[in-house]
């Protein structure tokens, strides 16, 4: 009997043991992937997901203009940018509310996502109100147009690394809705702008 005794404790450890290797361990936590840079976005990616916001602004708000906004943050690409501009109009307030979209915040100036920058009244000016439905071709297109004219190519040859910005408006200078790429920090003191139709992706005219 003394010896029965003594192997209880040992065969218990036993059971234990084995039940414990049999007992599911719980999943590893997975590894925290590795956050990706915020990536720079097409002219009308960022309209589009700002244009619900101004809709809520006042239901029939239209286009007025959409230009780029260049931050240290966001190195632009190929016609994308990390943040964008756009203006709309209110016919039934006769007033302009102006929004930007941002993949990051920048400083506390501005915000990550959609926001409302400010609103104020409706001055007559060059650009015209659009309809959005005019709006189908992209920063990214029209900036591959522009660079498909060998004038462009000339003018990148003799001025490298100069930066592009980008201008979306309707005036009396086409029919239809327009990109104006142009070379140079200001409009003001570009040297080199690029038209494409913003509706067929046509390319348009170059003025110096």
């Amino acid at each position: 009997m003394t010896k029965r005794k003594a192997l209880i404790p040992i065969l218990f450890g036993l059971v234990v043991g084995l039940w414990s290797c049999a007992e599911p361990q719980p999943p590893a936590e997975p590894a925290a992937e590795e956050q990706k840079p915020p990536e720079p976005i097409d002219g009308q990616t960022a309209f589009f997901r700002m244009f619900p916001a101004a809709r809520n602004w006042s239901p029939d708000a239209q286009g007025l203009r959409l230009e780029n906004l260049r931050i240290e943050e966001v190195k632009p690409k190929d016609g994308k940018y990390g943040a964008w501009r756009a203006t709309f109009y209110s016919p039934s307030k006769n007033r302009v509310g102006v929004f930007n979209y941002s993949v990051v915040e920048v400083g506390g100036k501005i915000q990550k996502g959609v926001f409302q920058d400010h609103e104020e009244s409706f001055t007559t000016r060059l650009e015209k109100p659009w309809p959005v439905a005019a709006f189908k071709v992209g920063s990214e297109k029209a900036y591959q147009v522009a660079l498909s004219r060998k004038e462009t190519k000339a003018y990148l040859k003799k001025n490298p690394g100069k930066p592009v910005n980008f201008l979306l408006e309707q005036t009396n200078r086409h029919p239809n809705l327009a990109w104006r790429i142009y070379w140079g920090e200001r409009l003001s003191t570009s040297d080199f702008s690029v038209f494409v139709d913003a509706s067929t992706g046509d390319f348009l005219e170059i003025i110096r």
